[in-house]
Formats: structure tokens, sequence, C-alpha cells
């Protein structure tokens, strides 16, 4: 945006910024179009991203991750965003990384960041059930110790990743009796699982190439070794903490996302002519923009100073909690202005606007609702 440079930019992070560009241009775009029909992309996408250093840049390199922090995912999902994709669901891919990085033993450290690094596995994070969103307390998934094993039932829902999720992060009731303090996170490794299986590939308005799946566990026997912390009774806490990793990432996607539309609308109504004159030429138009513009400058400047903080290991929950729902409302909006600019054409699917337009609703649901995110703030005052 005109000669703007994000305070946490430097020339090592330029170039890796080029490399992911690279690798955006060449792997992900000329096969958007195929994989938005087919609702997923190809799995050999991941296996790419991990040979050029694209997942888990964030992990430390003893556990085969790129060994950079969170200055390299913010880039990541920059120049995946600033083309509109949102089918390569490598942020989700990352924050379970980092559920495994903060709370898992050594031993699942060093069995799993290195394959998740390489794109061996991909992860995906099981909350939501068909009777239990933003209410995790609700879950009625079930995890029972039998031996040194937990058999886990139930059924989740809206996973993302989940056609290709070869490591899930499994949010369940060990002890239902205890509330939240009876919720638990664990790991299971789906390949070859008895009882495991993916349901559909949901049909979503937007963000098609992305594989939203059903998931059933049906008497899954897997080690107690997989359980994600020490004891029992801590996965409620833990998704607590990693929320505002996970909110910063949703939030500049957002941001990135608006940036890309705000360019498509300035050249189509730069060269679209109506009444003698081009659209930018008319008053309504520039007034349209320039607000939009504001919008999404204001948005990029939050979000910066988010990731300064996330670097910094000071982005507290409240401040995430507003840049999601700040950002996700304001790219909402943005999206709808756009699209109108753009008449009957922004209602063609050809057209990338009306992609960015129907991928953007979902901003304000997942990741922590828009009144979810204000209650988190209403306690802050």
């Amino acid at each position: 945006m005109n000669d703007y440079r994000s305070p946490w930019m430097d020339d090592e992070l330029e170039m890796f910024r080029d490399a992911a560009r690279r690798f955006v241009e060449n792997e992900i775009v000329p096969n958007d179009a195929r994989w938005r029909e087919q609702h997923h992309v190809d799995r050999e996408l991941w296996n790419k991203a991990g040979e050029v250093g694209l997942l888990c840049t964030d992990i430390p390199a003893e556990y085969g991750g790129v060994g950079g922090d969170a200055r390299h995912e913010a880039v990541v999902v920059e120049e995946v965003g600033r083309r509109g994709i949102t089918s390569f669901g490598h942020s989700v891919h990352s924050i379970l990384a980092h559920y495994v990085l903060n709370y898992g033993s050594e031993e699942q450290k060093h069995d799993w960041l290195p394959r998740m690094a390489s794109g061996e596995l991909v992860g995906a994070i099981a909350m939501t059930e068909p009777g239990a969103g933003s209410d995790l307390q609700g879950v009625k998934c079930r995890a029972m110790r039998e031996g040194d094993h937990y058999v886990i039932n139930g059924a989740k829902t809206f996973i993302s990743n989940g056609l290709h999720a070869g490591l899930v992060g499994v949010v369940c009731k060990t002890d239902p009796s205890k509330g939240s303090k009876g919720i638990s996170i664990i790991m299971v490794e789906t390949r070859d699982l008895e009882g495991y299986r993916v349901g559909r590939v949901l049909d979503k308005i937007g963000q098609n190439g992305w594989d939203t799946a059903e998931m059933f566990f049906d008497s899954c026997r897997v080690p107690a070794k997989w359980l994600l912390g020490p004891v029992e009774g801590q996965g409620f806490v833990q998704l607590m903490r990693d929320l505002p990793y996970e909110r910063a990432l949703l939030s500049l996607g957002g941001v990135a996302a608006m940036e890309y539309a705000l360019a498509l609308t300035v050249d189509y109504t730069r060269n679209r002519r109506a009444f003698g004159q081009t659209l930018l030429d008319m008053q309504n138009t520039r007034f349209k923009l320039a607000d939009v513009k504001t919008q999404v400058q204001v948005a990029r400047v939050f979000i910066d100073d988010c990731i300064l903080k996330l670097k910094e290991g000071r982005l507290d929950t409240v401040t995430a909690s507003m840049a999601k729902l700040w950002i996700t409302n304001a790219q909402c909006r943005v999206m709808d202005e756009c699209l109108q600019l753009f008449g009957g054409y922004g209602y063609m699917r050809e057209y990338p606007i009306s992609q960015l337009y129907t991928d953007a609703r979902v901003q304000r649901i997942y990741g922590g609702a828009d009144e979810i995110m204000r209650e988190i703030v209403a306690r802050s005052l």
C-alpha cells in the first residue's frame, strides 16, 4: 500500500517473502480454480510447501521447523492472502504445531513437528461438534482411559484440513463430571486408525478450495501417551492460551485480503467507463474508495502492532480479540463496498472480488465468533 512497510519487516524477511511469493504464484494460483471446484487442494501441495520451507516457519529448527518467529508465519499468511487464496490451510496447520510445541512432551515434539514441517503430516484441530461450537463445555466427544490407551467416541464437524489431516488435535471430555476442567486434547494420528472416518467434505458458500469436513471416532484406540500435556483436564486452558496466535493470523489474513480487494477495485474503476468517464473520475467512487482505503490502513497498522507483540510474546487475549472483531467486520464491509463498484461483474464467480466477498463472511465466525469477541473485550472494561 503506497510506500508503507510494516515495522516488523527487515531485509531477511523480504528475501523470505520473495520465496513465498514465487511459491504462491507458481504452485497455488494456477491451481486455485480447480481446487475450488473439487473442494480441496491436491495432497502434494503440502509436501511441496514443506520442501521449500513454508510450513512451521516459526517452529525451532531443533524440532524440524524453519527456526523463524511469528513474523515468518505472518509473511506466509500475507502472501497467500494477497492473492485471495483461501484453499491452503497452512495457518490451522501452524496453530496445531504450536499446541504441540507449547504443551507436548519432548517425545511428541521430536516425533510430530518434523513431519508437520515436511508436509508428511497435515494438521487439523477438532473442536466443533454438531451440537457444540463456541461453547466448548458442551463438547460430547469422549475419551475413556483403558490401561495404556484412550478409547475415543464422538463426532466433529466444520474441521478445516479435515480431508487430508494426518494429525488431529481432538478436543474431548476425559472427565465429564468436571466441566471445563474435564476437557483434554488428545493428539490422534489418523493413518490406518481403526474406527476413524472422515465424512463429507462440506459444501460452503465460500472458501470452497479448503477442505472442511466431518470426522467420526468410533471406539478409536490410541496410545495414552498421545495426551497433550502431562495430565488430563488441561485442554480448555491450552486452547485459551493459544487463541491470541490464532486470532492474530486470522486478522492478518483479513487485512491482506482487503488490500488485494482495494487494489483490484482501484484498477477496475480506473479502466471501466460509464457516462463518458471512468468510474474513478466519479466523486461517489472516489469517496467510497477513500473510505475503504482508510479502513484498510487502520486495519494494517493495528495488525502490525499485534504481530510485533506476538513476536515478543506480549499479545494478550483482549487485544487479539479486539483485532479479530474489528478487522473481520471491516473486511466484510470493504468487500461489500468493493463488489458494489464492480456492478454486475462483481456478482460473477470469474471475478476475484466475488470470491473475496464470499470467503470473507466466515471470518466473523470461526476462531471465535463476533459475540464471543465482544464478551471477552467487555470483561476487560
